[in-house]
């Protein structure tokens, strides 16, 4: 096991500019992220939150940190790459911080021309799910599309296709929906 390394800590706003662009770097964050990222290591305190404010500003100042642009790539690969339901973007973008508003404007635009029935298709088809042989199956199947963030009427649509029954269908609408 190896053994962990000791948490640097910056106590100048030019090593803790350095260490978040690194961060930056490696992975695109919400303001919120990179903000969490960087209080452990600042001294505490008000001299601490200090840095990590002015480091943040000076991010947002050159263009390196901007939740819109975050908030619209982040819905956008979640769309095409996952192929994840327009709840599901809106639930993860709100754990990662980013504002109300700039999550309503980044979904509306990502998910304005996609017919949801079909990306719930493309998703199944993603996970490879097929067709459900009993009602265990289709009750795995339509808890899957939830979490997917996918809406209980597509998912009762899509499963009426393949001829469940009607009686797991409305057991499956009374169930609760899944955090």
């Amino acid at each position: 096991m190896p053994f962990p390394r000791p948490k640097r800590t910056y106590d100048n706003e030019g090593s803790l500019y350095d260490y978040a662009v690194r961060a930056l770097s490696r992975k695109m964050r919400s303001v919120a992220e990179l903000k969490r990222l960087m209080r452990p290591r600042v001294p505490e305190g008000e001299l601490g939150e200090l840095l990590v404010e002015v480091v943040v500003r000076r991010l947002k100042d050159q263009g390196y940190l901007n939740d819109s642009s975050y908030a619209a790539a982040y819905s956008s690969f979640r769309r095409d790459n996952e192929k994840f339901g327009r709840r599901r973007v809106i639930t993860d973008l709100k754990i990662k911080g980013v504002h109300a508003d700039v999550i309503e404007k980044a979904i509306a635009d990502a998910y304005a021309a996609i017919n949801e029935e079909e990306l719930a298709r493309a998703f199944l088809k993603r996970k490879r799910l097929k067709q459900p042989g009993n009602n265990k199956d289709a009750a795995r199947i339509f808890r899957a599309m939830m979490r997917a963030g996918f809406s209980a009427g597509v998912s009762i649509k899509i499963l009426k296709a393949w001829n469940v029954e009607d009686e797991v269908l409305t057991a499956m609408q009374e169930e609760p929906a899944p955090e």
